[in-house]
């Protein structure tokens, strides 16, 4: 597989590998009730950490995961946009996922479809992946809308039920959204 670059750019962002200096940051926004309304709970310093581990650890087995995403103008962390091999079996897989999670405070200004534009790109251009997928719970209308806004579609009948959360927890429906290179 081909190594992911250092930095994928677009208009307003630097999409780059984490580093030290994310993780205050990382934790704030995991911390977010906001930013988690549709994750089973925030996330203690600790989680976070484990998370940004898992994520560099991720990057060492594949060759990509989420990118740390930045202001091109202030260098201003926002949060993280990428690629992931999800870590439960479901009948999409195997497949690889396509995600992102932003601080609160840059909601709404398109920045998040802008940086996954630019890993969608070099996923089908450098990686040489056919598809892509996204899943989000059924009541997350943004993320939904990022999916739409990046070409992706939904079918019904693909939704599933998380793995990860205990029967009749109100976040365990997901939809499911795909996209293809062609």
């Amino acid at each position: 597989m081909t190594e992911r670059p250092e930095v994928l750019r677009t208009e307003r962002l630097v999409l780059r590998r984490p580093c030290e200096a994310d993780r205050e940051p990382f934790v704030r926004m995991n911390a977010d009730p906001r930013v988690m309304e549709f994750f089973p709970a925030t996330l203690s310093h600790e989680e976070s950490d484990a998370l940004m581990e898992r994520i560099e650890a991720h990057l060492q087995q594949h060759g990509f995961s989420w990118c740390a995403a930045e202001l091109r103008d202030t260098g201003e962390f926002i949060g993280f946009i990428g690629l992931s091999v999800p870590r439960f079996e479901a009948a999409f897989a195997p497949c690889m996922e396509i995600g992102w999670r932003l601080a609160a405070e840059y909601w709404g200004r398109g920045l998040a479809t802008e940086g996954a534009r630019a890993v969608l790109e070099y996923a089908f251009a450098e990686l040489g992946l056919k598809e892509i997928v996204s899943f989000t719970t059924v009541g997350n209308a943004r993320s939904r809308r990022v999916m739409e806004k990046l070409g992706m579609t939904h079918d019904a009948a693909e939704d599933f039920d998380h793995p990860s959360l205990p029967e009749g927890h109100a976040q365990r429906r997901h939809v499911l959204y795909r996209l293809r290179r062609d």
